[in-house]
């Protein structure tokens, strides 16, 4: 099954990438490598605000980092095509970095960030979507959001 297919059984549309909020551009490429810039939570085209521990639960980000998940993807795919390919050129999502705006007594950002790499893994399967990953708690994220995440992709 194509990344496409499964993207449309799990009832995803890509959106359009983002425009960068600061001095930053969405990808770059090196190599066979692809460097997703760190995309924040959203939620009904807002920032999804919050701290996790204070104002919203695990389950909540978790929910948000899966939103960022198909930020990421959508993000992943004009990058593919920037390289000639599209989603099903890519090879191995290498590694996701999490960051959860949470409490310093907060302890499950490791939950949190299973929003996001189990999608990636229901998208690519587990081969391709198999990948490392660091989750860290900070103080805060730009804009207060509860949930920021970068990529690193390898095309074929």
């Amino acid at each position: 099954m194509s990344v496409y297919d499964q993207l449309s059984s799990l009832g995803i549309e890509l959106p359009p990438v983002a425009i960068p909020a600061a001095a930053y551009v969405p990808f770059a490429q090196s190599g066979k490598l692809i460097f997703l810039s760190g995309h924040i939570a959203k939620k009904d085209g807002k920032v999804w605000v919050g701290q996790v521990g204070l104002t919203m639960t695990t389950d909540e980000a978790k929910l948000a980092a899966r939103a960022v998940a198909i930020d990421l993807l959508g993000t992943l795919d004009a990058a593919c095509k920037a390289a000639g390919g599209d989603l099903n050129s890519v090879k191995r999502i290498v590694k996701l970095m999490s960051l959860v705006n949470s409490t310093p007594t907060y302890t499950e950002q490791h939950l949190v960030t299973n929003g996001c790499s189990e999608l990636v893994g229901q998208v690519f399967g587990p081969t391709v979507g198999a990948h490392a990953r660091s989750a860290f708690g900070v103080a805060q994220l730009p804009m207060g959001t509860c949930v920021e995440i970068e990529l690193i992709a390898e095309l074929a």
